[in-house]
């Protein structure tokens, strides 16, 4: 990845006061954003100055980057040095699967800003940090009406939010429709914020599973995003990891000895396992292309796991035949 030198994008000495980062972000922020400046380029240098200053506003953010010392230069191939507290690239989440279709003008970080910063995310900075959020959130009403110093003021793109979708494991199999009613914020001309109940009517994309995002386009306030986290509720039956499932079977020892054909549940309803002769505690078994489908529609597994269950108390009958089995085994399961 290549260095990015956030002093010299905002266009402030490395000795500059967090007033002096403040005053370059206002006057380039409102020089290329996109709803005033519509020439080419004019978005991605708004990110650039978007990125810097998420940065350099914030101590902790900026005591980790000046870490790296002030002999670098942009452009030059850059790696972090070994241990560093941030992560390279950035991560998608269970299953590999991101639902993001592009964020508002300010809103996506380079390589170089998650390498550096992924461990901290917007950590003391509201939504600025977020992928997708406000840019101009908390700066005392720029961007909605002027700001303190009497500057002249523009309209940014609106607020994105964030939401849990939950939903059952059946529901995310089916991927049937989902109605979710949330108080959505709308802030009127004076300022001033209420919420209305809005009902959304949510299309489960192809590929879903616990921890996908899914964007809403235009549905925050303003016309900003609504983001979507889907949370899979807990089944009792099925525990979900990723496309596969787990599930525990218990077995009669008869079972486990001579083998035995087993009804089990599926989400597909009802299927037929077969256990060896001889199977043992503890052992996991697999039917292939029983869990749920990835975005292409291959399917996950479903695994088995195994148990051996004792009859708890066991009849006389029963007793006196364990008796008899225990006479006449010459098993010795602790045999070395």
């Amino acid at each position: 990845m290549k260095y990015l030198d956030y002093y010299a994008v905002l266009g402030v000495s490395r000795d500059a006061t967090a007033d002096d980062v403040k005053k370059a972000y206002r006057k380039l922020a409102r020089q290329y954003h996109p709803d005033v400046n519509k020439s080419a380029g004019a978005e991605a240098r708004f990110k650039e100055i978007n990125e810097a200053n998420e940065v350099l506003s914030d101590p902790e953010k900026r005591k980790r980057y000046d870490a790296l010392g002030a002999n670098w230069k942009s452009g030059q191939d850059f790696t972090p040095p070994p241990g560093w507290g941030g992560f390279e690239g950035a991560s998608s989440g269970p299953g590999g699967i991101r639902f993001e279709f592009g964020g508002a003008p300010g809103g996506d970080f380079s390589d170089f800003f998650s390498s550096l910063f992924g461990d901290l995310g917007g950590a003391g900075r509201g939504t600025r940090g977020r992928r997708g959020g406000n840019p101009f959130a908390g700066f005392g009403g720029f961007g909605a009406g002027g700001d303190e110093e009497g500057e002249e003021a523009f309209a940014p793109h609106g607020q994105d939010f964030e939401a849990n979708l939950a939903l059952t494991l059946e529901e995310l199999f089916s991927r049937e429709p989902k109605s979710l009613t949330l108080q959505v914020p709308t802030v009127g001309p004076d300022g001033a914020e209420t919420r209305t109940a809005k009902t959304f009517h949510v299309r489960i994309p192809p590929g879903a599973t616990d921890g996908t995002r899914i964007r809403l386009s235009g549905q925050g306030a303003g016309g900003g995003n609504l983001y979507l986290n889907l949370r899979v509720a807990p089944h009792p039956v099925f525990q979900l990891h990723g496309y596969d499932l787990d599930q525990a079977v218990a077995l009669a020892p008869w079972e486990a000895v001579l083998g035995a054909k087993i009804r089990i549940p599926t989400l597909e309803g009802p299927a037929y396992l077969t256990i060896p002769p001889g199977t043992q505690g503890g052992a996991r078994l697999r039917l292939a292309g029983r869990g749920l489908p990835d975005k292409r529609g291959a399917r996950g597994d479903l695994f088995v796991n195994l148990r051996i269950a004792v009859p708890a108390p066991p009849t006389a009958r029963e007793k006196a035949l364990f008796e008899q089995l225990a006479k006449e085994s010459s098993f010795q399961p602790r045999a070395r």
